[in-house]
């Protein structure tokens, strides 16, 4: 990993492989890390920039609250410095939501785009809710018992039984955070709004992936909105956390995808 200043907030990133750019971003209370089974799948064909964003993994973690621009910002910052004119952007769950708002404001340095276990739509009044419980439950307790309970709801529940060194890992990840960080990322969320739009005016590819067992970005969420050269595919058995528990198939997908561009 490398590190990098953003206008004075340093940031860790990978950067691997070369050819079409391909920039992976994790989703809340991940990190880089939540790539590491996928890249070493892609790297070899695709150059793989894989960024901790705002407030996660060793990037810095100013006081919030944060807003999902902002990460985007570090997104385009990120491939100015590394003089890349344009790339094929995916983003897990928030990292999603990071990657449609860089396509709103930046289309002109996207070759593609695409949603990972995530959505275009906004939270309704009782996930607002929650964010702010949540934001809150961090600067009281912490960011552990947030991440052990929750971790493995983000996998299928099969998946979550049988695969304990994977969500394990996901909550090492996780709990490697700093609660400043975490509720900035959650009151982030809590303020995107509807970006369906941007996907049903956006003029080049789209790719959206769900877990047919995802209960946090269902099809029905992850498929909300598409346009004309939209790929939709469904991960039979996965939850939220494909890139734990199928990252042959997600790596896959993504490659078929990135190469037909």
């Amino acid at each position: 990993m490398e590190r990098r200043e953003q206008e004075g907030v340093p940031i860790r990133y990978a950067d691997r492989g070369e050819g079409t750019a391909l920039v992976l971003l994790h989703g809340f209370m991940g990190s880089a890390d939540y790539w590491e089974r996928v890249v070493p799948l892609l790297d070899g064909h695709f150059r793989c920039i894989v960024p901790d964003l705002l407030g996660h993994g060793q990037s810095e973690a100013p006081p919030g609250p944060y807003t999902i621009e902002q990460m985007a910002d570090g997104v385009l910052q990120l491939l100015d410095a590394l003089e890349i004119k344009q790339a094929v952007v995916l983003g897990h769950s928030m990292g999603g939501y990071t990657a449609l708002s860089f396509a709103e404001r930046y289309p002109e340095r996207l070759l593609a785009f695409g949603l990972v276990h995530s959505t275009p739509l906004p939270d309704d009044a009782a996930g607002k809710e929650k964010r702010t419980a949540v934001a809150e439950r961090f600067a009281q307790e912490g960011v552990r018992p947030f991440v052990e309970q929750s971790a493995p709801n983000w996998f299928a529940p099969e998946n979550a039984r049988r695969m304990t060194a994977e969500v394990d890992r996901v909550i090492g990840i996780g709990t490697a955070m700093r609660p400043e960080g975490a509720a900035g990322a959650a009151l982030a969320m809590r303020e995107r709004p509807d970006r369906g739009d941007v996907i049903r005016s956006f003029e080049l590819p789209v790719l959206l992936i769900a877990g047919s067992e995802d209960g946090i970005a269902p099809p029905e969420k992850a498929f909300a909105a598409e346009n004309a050269w939209t790929t939709r595919r469904v991960i039979e058995g996965a939850g939220h956390m494909s890139l734990f528990e199928a990252p042959q198939e997600l790596a896959r997908q993504i490659a078929s995808f990135v190469e037909r561009l």
